[in-house]
């Protein structure tokens, strides 16, 4: 007998505190490969209330798809709990001797200079002589992201001190242009902490979906993950909290789709606690998601008509939802790319409450699409963020990508941009014909300590976004136009309607 632990009724297969989910998943794709009965009408797998450590992803594979007709539904009951280890902490060191006792982990001080040659980083010295305790890493503020470094090493002079970074993350922070801190300009750019990381590594993933259709995940706590990578390999970011692999600016500037590019960079996705690719209908309803520390739930690439609804996001270190191609590597990023936008179709998120996200990650958002088409975000609750809200779109480029139909519905967003500049409550990339934003109620920007946010908007329309209508937002103000400032140009065909 395959499991002689759990319980299982026609169609129905219960798992218990001290069992496993992972056995169960095989007992239902046995029954699908032997065409047992018990699968005609749909398998539900109950998860009985308690907590379900996983040491490894629970991992389902096209052999575990069900059917429009046969799905496979897994569900907890009376509140099953599916758990890794909780994140690294973070202890600050600076600027706390400074500011005093209780000075909040977000408290910044402004660093002296930022030597690109030298690869050097010179901030102000400790009131008395100071030895730079093991693991350090210097976080710091680069208006639309932050960089996670480590430190190599720290001589203190009498007034200074000159910290070296840690390799691969000194190559990417000093060779690439954007972004970088600008010493002279406003405190953001410049702003720096100290801090010490438990070097421990943990578990990063609770469920891997890679394959597997026509499935739904119901009310299930998805809680406690690791971040592992600023440890290895430190953390510098394009933007939305990706990190880069590989990254310079150009000696001589331009490329055919974009006269003046000046850099190159290659990224990697964000690991995710709760990931989904290759697969349709996955939805995940009425779950909650905690203390988790990169993004959250991720629909990583060829996917089609899944839906994320009634759910809480709470406590995330990263992105809350992600979905779509963001032109990862091997891809360059910056090219007008035309064949990914399909591979995430119909992706709906609906009905979620999303709060407090980005705590590790101030770079990241709480919801992240980036090349997709014919997707709707609509009637989300969401608050308390770093950088940006809803974001759909990615390229920067006014050239025709497949993204289009894409529609921002009837969402609150508040209290955004509490640390990052160059954000919006709604945050819009390139050319996608068909979209619309319509029927959101957006507050200002927060008042960011090291960011002054005349950067800052409630519908942020960067980079030659165009195809949108806009129409019966509350925003309290005028919206503002991304090229009343200068740049970046939205395109010939956005509609405003009110």
């Amino acid at each position: 007998m395959l499991l002689a632990t759990l319980h299982a009724t026609a169609g129905e297969i219960t798992v218990r505190e001290g069992e496993s989910i992972h056995d169960a998943l095989r007992q239902a794709r046995e029954w699908r490969r032997t065409n047992d009965v018990r699968c005609q009408g749909g398998i539900t797998i109950v998860v009985k209330a308690g907590r379900y450590y996983m040491q490894e992803p629970l991992f389902l594979r096209p052999e575990d798809s069900g059917t429009k007709e046969s799905p496979l539904v897994i569900k907890s009951e009376e509140g099953a709990v599916i758990c890794g280890d909780p994140r690294q902490r973070h202890t600050q060191i600076w600027p706390v001797a400074k500011h005093g006792v209780g000075v909040s982990q977000e408290k910044m001080e402004r660093m002296i200079a930022f030597d690109k040659e030298a690869r050097t980083i010179t901030i102000p010295a400790f009131d008395s002589l100071w030895m730079p305790p093991p693991n350090l890493e210097m976080v710091v503020h680069q208006r639309w992201a932050i960089a996670i470094l480590r430190v190599k090493t720290a001589r203190q002079n009498d007034s200074t001190i000159v910290v070296s970074i840690k390799e691969p993350e000194s190559r990417l922070e000093f060779e690439h242009p954007w972004p970088q801190p600008v010493i002279g300009g406003e405190k953001g750019n410049s702003s720096f902490l100290l801090r010490t990381t438990v070097q421990r590594d943990g578990i990063e993933q609770l469920v891997i979906i890679d394959g597997a259709s026509y499935v739904t995940f119901e009310g299930f706590t998805f809680e406690n993950t690791c971040w592992n990578r600023p440890l290895h390999k430190g953390h510098v970011t394009l933007q939305g909290g990706f990190p880069l692999v590989d990254a310079y600016k150009l000696a001589v500037p331009g490329l055919p789709w974009d006269k003046d590019l000046e850099n190159q960079a290659w990224i990697e996705r964000p690991v995710s606690a709760v990931s989904v690719k290759n697969a349709g209908h996955v939805d995940f309803k009425d779950c909650l998601f905690q203390h988790l520390g990169a993004t959250a739930l991720d629909y990583i690439d060829n996917i089609s008509d899944c839906t994320v609804s009634a759910c809480c996001f709470e406590d995330i270190g990263g992105t809350a939802i992600m979905g779509g191609s963001f032109a990862e590597s091997p891809r360059e990023v910056h090219r007008p790319y035309t064949d990914l936008a399909e591979r995430c179709q119909r992706l709906t998120i609906d009905k979620n409450l999303i709060h407090n996200i980005s705590t590790e990650d101030w770079g990241a958002v709480a919801i992240s699409l980036g090349y997709v088409r014919d997707c709707t975000v609509s009637n989300n609750w969401i608050n308390k963020m770093n950088y940006s809200g809803i974001c759909v779109g990615w390229g920067w480029t006014a050239h025709d990508t497949g993204m289009r139909n894409n529609h921002i519905i009837n969402n609150k967003v508040s209290d955004y941009a509490r640390q990052l500049y160059d954000a919006g409550g709604i945050y819009t990339l390139s050319n996608q014909p068909g979209s619309s934003i319509v029927g959101n109620q957006i507050s200002a920007p927060a008042e960011a300590p090291y960011a002054t946010n005349d950067r800052g908007f409630r519908i942020y329309l960067d980079a030659h976004t165009d195809g949108y209508t806009i129409d019966k937002n509350v925003t309290e103000d005028r919206l503002i136009r991304r090229d009343e400032i200068g740049d970046n140009h939205p395109g010939p065909n956005l509609i405003f309607k009110r």
